[in-house]
């Protein structure tokens, strides 16, 4: 069977096919323009993942964006939103300080983006 992706990776968007056997299993993939191509075409058709950015609101009310460090389970996203939504957060906060450590236990640490005083 042959499922068709867009590959996500870089701004090319380069247009991938995916030999996939009875198994599930990724045989090939063609028309990607580099090795990240293909290994994105594997992940997303065997074990799907994303970085997941959404903000956090401050006690003081203040917006701060937030990321996952790593990409976590496709299938873990809203669990993963629900916890970061119901944090609440002080003031000041540094890029890169850990807002919540293995958030959903998916072994990922959610990150501030920017710094908010």
């Amino acid at each position: 069977m042959i499922k068709e992706l867009t590959c996500i990776c870089c701004p090319m968007g380069c247009s991938l096919k995916a030999e996939v056997n009875e198994k599930g299993e990724v045989v090939s993939v063609k028309g990607n323009n580099c090795v990240r191509g293909e290994n994105y075409a594997k992940t997303e058709l065997t074990a799907p993942v994303r970085i997941v950015t959404t903000t956090v609101i401050a006690r003081s009310g203040e917006p701060v964006p937030v990321k996952t460090e790593k990409a976590v389970a496709k299938d873990k996203i809203f669990d993963v939103v629900n916890n970061i939504k119901s944090v609440k957060i002080d003031l000041p906060v540094k890029m890169g300080d850990v807002i919540i450590e293995n958030v959903s236990d998916t072994g990922v640490n959610v990150v501030s983006t920017r710094s908010v005083e």
